[in-house]
């Protein structure tokens, strides 16, 4: 008999998450679900989730206290949370406390399962590559999702650590677009904002860059997408 993989969702709207969730047990899934944003975290450190679906606006603690919170026990932990349509300042929160992906409200059901799906089947996924050493000051350790960087320990989400096992393996730039493809699991990206690629390659920046702004390892090569390099 097959497990079937457990998603928490945290949503104070009772309508939308009645649907979410009956959404997500047509899908195969096991749901748990919490409207309160405290009793959502509770239930996210107790147990064990193939993915968490967060809503930002919550009563008692907000979604992105949660993910703070849940990102600093773990950094393997996918998350998804679901924004205001149009906030800048929401996705880039979200993204930057280390939320996975991100989805704008009013959204499409069918969209969001794809996202999730992704997220659970990548879930265990953190590349090949044991040990990325970019140079004697910077190194990767995909096993452990932390580094050494200018003699300083660096702890990566397991995103990150994707996104650097697969650039590594090429030796040419890689778009956004293959990035969301091999990275993300997306089978189609023609609707997905590219701004997810971005917000990661500028937190990895910070990480593995003496001068992010001027970056050596991780570049940019205009027009045709980023390159990972080892010195």
């Amino acid at each position: 008999m097959s497990i079937k993989p457990k998603l928490l969702i945290v949503e104070d709207e009772p309508g939308i998450l009645r649907g979410l969730t009956d959404l997500f047990v047509f899908h195969g899934y096991e749901v748990e679900s919490e409207s309160d944003g405290q009793q959502g975290l509770n239930r996210a450190l107790e147990g064990q989730f193939a993915c968490i679906i967060l809503d930002v606006m919550l009563p008692s603690v907000s979604g992105f206290d949660i993910c703070s919170t849940l990102r600093q026990g773990s950094r393997t932990q996918p998350i998804l949370m679901l924004t205001a349509k149009n906030s800048e300042q929401d996705i880039i929160n979200g993204l930057t406390l280390g939320a996975d992906d991100y989805l704008g409200k009013p959204f499409s059901t069918s969209e969001l399962v794809l996202r999730v799906n992704a997220l659970v089947r990548r879930a265990g996924w953190i590349g090949t590559d044991l040990s990325i050493i970019l140079s004697d000051q910077v190194t990767i350790c995909s096993k452990t999702l932390t580094g050494i960087s200018y003699q300083q320990e660096v702890k990566y989400t397991r995103r990150e650590v994707q996104i650097l096992s697969y650039l590594h393996r090429q030796n040419q730039p890689v778009s956004r677009q293959e990035l969301l493809r091999e990275v993300w699991g997306y089978k189609t990206t023609d609707e997905v904002d590219t701004r997810t690629v971005d917000i990661h390659i500028a937190k990895i920046r910070k990480k593995i860059e003496r001068d992010p702004k001027s970056p050596q390892y991780l570049t940019t090569h205009r027009g045709e997408g980023y390159q990972l390099y080892c010195q």
